[in-house]
């Protein structure tokens, strides 16, 4: 898909988008972040794909933020539909039923470190760095970043990026604990997001999926709500085919094929108690 706006590669059940605005530092218009959630999708329920790769073209940027030629056109009232759809399109990664990895090639500033606190969680490059530097242009961060940031790194360290707009390098982010890796060689990243999310693909899918809700909805309920959440997902894993199939490969020392459950198209039931 050489030109497009969100160029794709299938690597076996790992899918790899990569934002291709190089021109403008990979910068994210509505067309991008439409393309981008409506891709995630459909790759997370299509069956298939296990977990998705996201990065920028070139080695420069992974995302420089909101397209700012964009944004200086537009009034309060095109403003807010404009971010209401971003808020919407990074709403569909986060919400996705499969691993969705930010692999940030270079700078992520704005709206693009907005999209890497969106995703499941980030590898970095050595080059790559992060902030949110929207005050310095009378701005604000406008896709989320005022309240997945404080999550990410609480709020004292949140409101100090923010209001100062300083950018943390890739060692730094690393030790703050937005990436799950130490910082990669450029080279080496993309294979390295493309290996990770291939030992993913070969967990159970039911169960990465049940993984990724319980983490998303447990984060901000009480931790009672939280406790009842996982007991229930994670009961429904234990009488499920997966756990079946996962349990007696282990048995057999072998490795567990939850392919074949897919392709038998088999329901994630739990089993009656007897």
């Amino acid at each position: 898909m050489s030109g497009a706006l969100l160029e794709e590669e299938t690597h076996g059940r790992v899918r790899v988008l990569r934002i291709n605005r190089p021109e403008v530092h990979n910068a994210l218009n509505d067309q991008v972040l439409a393309q981008l959630g409506d891709t995630i999708g459909k790759l997370g329920s299509d069956g298939s794909t296990r977990a998705v790769v996201v990065t920028g073209t070139g080695t420069k940027a992974f995302s420089a933020g909101a397209d700012l030629e964009t944004l200086a056109t537009m009034d309060t009232r095109e403003a807010h539909v404009f971010l209401r759809a971003g808020q919407h399109a990074l709403r569909q990664l986060e919400h996705s039923g499969i691993p969705v990895i930010a692999a940030v090639n270079g700078v992520a500033l704005g709206g693009g470190f907005e999209l890497a606190l969106a995703c499941s969680f980030s590898l970095l490059s050595e080059t790559a760095s992060l902030g949110l530097p929207e005050a310095g242009l009378g701005l604000i961060p406008g896709f989320g970043g005022t309240q997945r940031l404080v999550k990410a790194v609480g709020p004292a360290a949140a409101r100090y990026l923010m209001l100062t707009g300083r950018s943390l390098d890739a060692w730094r982010a690393h030790q703050i604990g937005l990436s799950a890796l130490p910082p990669a060689v450029p080279d080496e990243l993309l294979p390295t997001a493309v290996s990770v999310a291939e030992e993913i693909s070969r967990r159970g899918p039911q169960a990465c999926r049940s993984i990724l809700q319980s983490v998303r909805e447990g984060q901000d309920a009480p931790l009672d709500t939280g406790l009842a959440l996982e007991a229930a997902l994670a009961a429904i894993a234990v009488g499920g085919p997966e756990a079946t199939e996962g349990i007696n490969a282990f048995r057999s020392r072998r490795v567990p094929d939850f392919d074949a459950l897919s392709a038998a198209g088999k329901p994630h039931l739990g089993r009656e108690s007897t």
